[in-house]
């Protein structure tokens, strides 16, 4: 698996409003929120996975948790209108 970072946008459909609420508390810690159930991150094909991994025994019924990856080539066809959030862009610097 790819070792690049990419957009990675999670999207989830879950029905109870508890499991709801643990899915997004996790990925908050590693996303940010752009949509109700639609969360966008840059990190690495494997870490999305690990991610998505972790909060799969959380999913029941016709719950599901959808996981894109979007490259650097596929950003530049990307756009953001009206006031949603900007696209996760790429740091090379830390904020302390």
């Amino acid at each position: 698996m790819s070792r690049t970072e990419m957009m990675m946008v999670f999207c989830c459909d879950i029905t109870r409003a508890a499991i709801r609420r643990k899915v997004a508390a996790a990925l908050e810690d590693h996303a940010t929120r752009v949509q109700d159930s639609v969360f966008e991150a840059r990190m690495t094909p494997g870490q999305a996975q690990r991610l998505a991994r972790q909060l799969e025994p959380l999913l029941e019924g016709q719950d599901s948790l959808r996981l894109y990856a979007i490259p650097a080539a596929g950003r530049a066809h990307c756009a953001v209108f009206g006031k949603a959030v900007p696209l996760a862009e790429e740091q090379d610097f830390w904020l302390l």
